[in-house]
Parts: structure tokens; sequence; C-alpha cells
């Protein structure tokens, strides 16, 4: 894969709308060139995994080119064999008929007859063929655009000029270590853009965090200048409403700067950063505190109140812990907590610890849940305590002056730890930690976090 990032035309359009086909043509071909695309050969884009972002962004994609078939491909792989319940269905034969556009198009395209077959308990629709329908599972209530969906792994990605990871993070080594294999005998590299928000966890031989793009880079060989992160403060099915959203897309710059022209528009604007671990890990972390926030929501019956006092604790130890993962923690400020707030208020990790609190959920059930799909603030609240009890990792503590592993620092994760991974509390136990007597003043840890060096290199994975 060749070419210079410079030139890259800068136009931007709305979903679904061709008004200015010329712009969005010149801006695509500005693109092509820098991948090395000849004239007649298409650019290949693949979509690994159909959750809800993922699936939007193949749907922002398919909306904005894919009027262009001669020179873009746009498809999405799923797996295949995953059944649809007649509950689902049922909801689903709603929405269609209460979107008249909707409707029109599946009459069009004589797809509505199986909806109507399964509302009726006649016959058994398969998640793969709603999505070629435009429906995610995972976001019944907003239709998108027919998709091109592939079910075969090799077939959707051995020639792709451009993958994009929507897989959570406990999925992306397994599935990117098969593509590997179909991957063998490629020249080029292709562009790899992931949107998974979770991190792993690895203890030896020092604690470190290995984010989905270290995970592909290990599981490919494809090089890291090849992999970006893109995220934000985005709400997947408001951002295909076109209601307005920015993301960043972080990488090595030969590609970052061209990406983010290439998917800007008017009401999704894109801007670059070349930090791309430390973001990544930020769009973990917020999930991990989202979950309390649901649960202390839940709690308290919607007390504006009690959820300040959650969230004044709650950023007081996230500024804590991105000082121990970067060495200028004051530029993550703005990027994180915007994207714990979008989350605090209608991200899915929110509505798992809502869920719990009522108990309308419960941790046998699994982190999978039906019409939401992977909640990843599970895993994260284990891969962080973890990572954060090591005593390679001791700092002074600031009143008691004595060593102690930066999580006894951090209550609300130790909680949260206790209540979603050892299970020895119940989610009430989130509201006894904010109670408890010798909770220092969010404040404090502030202070604390600013004014001693805790900078962990190691924890990222650096010298």
């Amino acid at each position: 894969m060749v070419g210079s990032p410079e030139g890259v035309a800068n136009y931007g359009y709305s979903n679904g709308s061709v008004c200015n086909s010329n712009g969005v043509e010149e801006k695509l071909d500005e693109f092509r060139r820098l991948v090395g695309k000849a004239d007649g050969d298409v650019l290949r884009i693949v979509g690994v995994g159909a959750g809800a972002w993922g699936s939007v962004f193949a749907a922002m994609l398919q909306d904005s080119y894919g009027h262009l078939r001669e020179k873009v491909q746009i498809r999405i792989w799923r797996r295949p064999g995953k059944a649809v319940d007649r509950a689902t269905a049922e909801h689903l034969f709603e929405v269609i008929n209460g979107r008249e556009d909707v409707l029109r198009r599946l009459i069009r395209r004589c797809a509505y007859l199986k909806y109507v077959e399964a509302r009726l308990g006649d016959r058994t629709l398969y998640a793969d063929e709603l999505l070629k329908d435009g429906f995610c599972l995972n976001m019944i209530d907003t239709p998108l655009c027919p998709m091109k969906v592939v079910t075969n792994l090799q077939e959707a990605v051995w020639d792709a000029d451009i993958v994009v990871n929507g897989l959570p993070s406990t999925e992306t080594h397994e599935v990117f270590e098969e593509i590997s294999r179909y991957w063998k005998e490629r020249i080029t590299m292709p562009i790899i853009i992931s949107l998974a928000k979770g991190i792993e966890a690895a203890l030896e031989p020092v604690p470190h965090i290995i984010t989905p793009t270290q995970m592909i880079n290990r599981a490919t060989g494809v090089p890291m200048e090849n992999i970006l992160y893109l995220g934000g403060p985005n709400i997947a099915s408001e951002i295909y409403n076109k209601e307005y959203a920015n993301a960043r897309i972080c990488g090595a710059e030969k590609w970052r700067k061209p990406l983010a022209k290439f998917l800007r528009q008017p009401h999704f604007i894109v801007w670059d950063n070349s930090d791309l671990i430390t973001h990544e890990v930020m769009g973990g972390l917020k999930n991990v505190y989202a979950i309390g926030a649901g649960m202390m929501a839940a709690l308290t019956n919607e007390s504006a109140t009690s959820k300040s006092v959650y969230f004044a604790h709650c950023t007081s130890e996230m500024i804590f812990i991105t000082h121990l993962l970067a060495e200028e923690p004051e530029r993550l400020a703005g990027p994180l907590l915007a994207d714990t707030y979008v989350t605090l208020l209608k991200g899915r990790n929110a509505w798992y610890g809502q869920m719990l609190a009522k108990g309308d959920l419960n941790l046998e059930m699994g982190h999978n849940i039906k019409g939401k799909g992977m909640i990843q603030g599970v895993s994260a609240v284990g891969a962080f305590y973890d990572l954060l009890s090591h005593s390679c990792l001791n700092v002074l503590h600031p009143e008691e002056k004595k060593p102690v592993a930066p999580a006894e620092l951090c209550p609300i994760l130790r909680t949260l730890y206790r209540i979603l991974i050892t299970r020895e509390l119940p989610p009430q136990g989130i509201l006894q930690a904010l109670r408890d007597e010798t909770m220092n003043d969010p404040r404090d840890r502030i202070v604390i976090a600013q004014t001693h060096a805790f900078y962990r290199p190691s924890l990222l994975g650096q010298p």
C-alpha cells in the first residue's frame, strides 16, 4: 500500500445524500490515489462485526459512497446462524410499519412478507438477513440502509483494503488471528480502523494493558502505522439519525489525516490525534465507571444530587488513573470526560448497571445481552483492577506514608470489582462505598495525582 497523505480534498455530505456527487466522488478519488488504486480497481472496505456502532459505521459509508459502485465496495461481515426470537420479530414488525419509507422499501424488495410470517411465528429470521435489509439486532429501533452482508470471513477480508474492527475487545484477538491465515499471501498491508472500546490485562513480565489495536498487530503482523483507533462521545443510533457528533481517529500521521477527511460529514466531524494507545485505553476506562453510574441512578430513583456525588468521585478516580497512564494526562481530560458523559446519559454500560440494580438482570446471564450486545465495562473492571492491584506499581499513600497499590486509592473501582467480578457485594454496595466515612474528598485524590510522580509507562507497554 503506497501513497502520500497530501492533497486530500475536504468535503462532507449527509448520509444518503448525493446532492453534490461530484464533491463526494472527488473525495473518494483522492483517497483511492493515496492507497494506490488504479482506474477500474475497486476500493474494498469491509466491516468485521455487526454490533450497533460497527453496523452504523458501515451504513454511513454506504450512504456516503455506496452509489459509486465502480470505485468502492462496502461490505460487512457477521457470523451466520443467529436466530431472532418471536418477541424481537414482533417488535421489528412494529418498527417497519411505523416507518413508511422502510415499509415501502421492503415491499419494493419483496422482503416484507417474511417479516409478516416471522411476526406470526411461521418463519424464523436470522440476524444476517436482517442486516441485509438494514436492521441491526442490537439496535432494532433505528433502521439503517440495506447492506451487503458476508457471512464467510475469508471471503470478506482476503482482498480488503480497509478493514473496520467492530468487534468487542474480548473477541478481537481470536477473530483477527483467523484473519491472519487469509492474509499470508498478501503483498500489501490493509488499513485497519478499530472501533472497539475495551481492554485486556496482562500481568507478565510486568503488568500492562493490551488494547484491541495491539491485539490486531500481534495477531496479523500488520504494522501499527496501518492500524488506527476511532472513538468519541457517540451513541450509534443518534449518529445515524444525523445528530451532531464528533470523533477522533488516532494513529500514525500517514493514514489518520487522510482518513479523518475521508470519514468526515457535516453532522459527524472527525478530528485526528497521534496518541493512539492512550485514547484507546480511555475509551475502555469510562465504561468501568458507567456501570456504577447506572447502579447509582437506579438505587437513588434518579436523584440528581446522588448522581453528582458519584460523578465527582468517579471522575477523580479517572483523573488519578490517567496520571498513571499518561505523561501529559491533561490532554486527555476533555475527550475522556465527554465520552464518559455521553455513556452515563445513554450508553449500554450505564443501562446494564441500572438493570442489575433493579433486579431486571443478574450476573449469571453473562455480559452479552439481547438487544444490547457485549457489555464491555465488565471485563474492563477486571482488567483495570488486576493491573492496578499489582505490588510492583505501588505508590506512596499520601496520609499513611506507606506503599499501597494504586487500586487502594480507587474505592469505586475496588467496589465495582467486588460487585461484578468476585461477586462479594450486591449492587447496593456502590452506595455504601460512597457513604463510607473513610472516603476522601474527591478533590484530595486529584491533588494527589497532580502533585506526585505516578506515571508508569510500563502500563502501556512503554520502556
